[in-house]
């Protein structure tokens, strides 16, 4: 017997047009950090400092000496839920929001109105009022096998390069502390420098759409100027992207079309500044330009491209029919197939969690819960017991 799927339609776009739902601004409540080895650390460690690159770098330079990070296995949640388990035994208190996820999930959800050509499957589960969605990591994997067996039309580099392109121009961009305090011949050797793509600064942010509230959790590439202290919640991160320079109408589109995905990534984490780094065909870093995130919708909308309401608004109206539907306990599968017009979900695990949950933070929230219900009952004695006093009191008197 088939398993009974519910699905939310995507099209027509102008379904989900008008004003934007409700956005609550992204609020750093934490962050956490990975080695040069891709280790979890629960600190600001991995965070860097932007410093313009030199134009006219190669950005193919290095590619054979490049330490990339070995993504074969599957992570889940753990290190943003180790991250919140931090957050509620400094609280001293649950976090209390009705979806928790990756940033890239989000940004998959909120581009299904203007991206067909893939499609994703995620896994989700439901406990003590929260959905907890996260990559089916079998599903990314043959994605990821699919591509690479594309063949490379002759004379345009590989999907490999292409991809290293990125990192090699972040690590172009970044310091590992602010200019005035790193050495000019750090800041002039980064040609030089060995491209790592382990280490990382991850953001976990509270934040809300239409009804729906949330924590997501995603990598920050960079910093603007210096991290202000808590309770600060505007901190000038950077994000930075690179994209072939526009010599035609042609090219320009493209561009576009991949500025949803840019201004989607740092919308969702709340990041104000996008650093582009313009190259040529063949890698040589061309020219930069900054782009503020508030400002790219209406940019593209001119045009004619794609409308970031419509965006917003299918996410507020996704994530309320995943909390329709994702309500109970099992794993739930939330699937959109390439080109296909429709969200699905449905139940692939009729009991348990899967492994979407850690160990750990089951253990924790259990622990939280019995503390919870002592300290609750506690004060139910205590209020029992003042109501007994008022009435003895009260008889007294009479």
């Amino acid at each position: 017997m088939d398993t009974p799927k519910a699905t939310l339609p995507i099209h027509p776009p102008h379904h989900w047009s008008g004003p934007s739902a409700p956005m609550k601004r992204p609020k750093e409540i934490a962050c956490f950090s990975y080695t040069p080895s891709h280790e979890y650390r629960a600190d600001a460690s991995g965070l860097k400092y932007y410093y313009p690159p030199r134009l006219g770098a190669d950005l193919c330079k290095g590619f054979e000496t490049f330490e990339k990070l070995d993504d074969s296995g599957d992570d889940h949640l753990e290190s943003l839920l180790r991250t919140i388990v931090g957050v509620e035994r400094e609280r001293g208190g649950r976090c209390e929001v009705d979806v928790v996820t990756w940033r890239g999930m989000m940004t998959k959800l909120l581009a299904c109105p203007f991206e067909d050509r893939d499609g994703f499957e995620m896994n989700a589960t439901f406990y003590q009022g929260t959905i907890f969605i996260e990559e089916n990591h079998e599903y990314k994997v043959q994605s990821q096998a699919r591509q690479s067996r594309v063949q490379t039309a002759p004379g345009r580099p590989s999907q490999d390069m292409m991809s290293y392109w990125g990192y090699k121009f972040e690590t172009l961009s970044l310091l590992p502390d602010t200019w005035d305090a790193t050495s000019r011949e750090y800041i002039e050797g980064r040609e030089e420098q060995i491209v790592n793509n382990s280490a990382q600064y991850c953001s976990v942010v509270q934040t809300g759409i239409g009804d729906t509230s949330l924590i997501i959790g995603g990598e920050v590439d960079a910093i603007w100027d210096s991290k202000p202290p808590p309770p600060t919640s505007q901190t000038n991160f950077v994000e930075l992207k690179t994209s072939l320079d526009p010599t035609s109408p042609r090219d320009l589109q493209a561009f576009e079309r991949k500025l949803l995905k840019f201004w989607l990534q740092s919308f969702l984490l709340g990041v104000p500044k996008i650093i582009v780094g313009f190259r040529s065909a063949n890698g040589q870093l061309r020219r930069l330009e900054e782009l503020e995130t508030a400002k790219i919708p209406g940019i593209v909308k001119k045009r004619g491209g794609w409308d970031g309401n419509v965006a917003v608004n299918f996410g507020a109206g996704v994530l309320a029919f995943l909390r329709r539907e994702v309500n109970s306990e099992g794993v739930w599968r939330v699937r959109r197939g390439a080109k296909s017009g429709v969200v699905e979900v449905y139940r692939i695990e009729e009991v348990g969690h899967g492994d979407i949950l850690s160990e750990e933070f089951i253990n924790w929230r259990v622990k939280l819960a019995l503390k919870e219900k002592g300290q609750g009952e506690v004060e139910s004695e205590v209020q029992s017991e003042a109501q007994s006093e008022a009435q003895s009191e009260a008889q007294s008197e009479a």
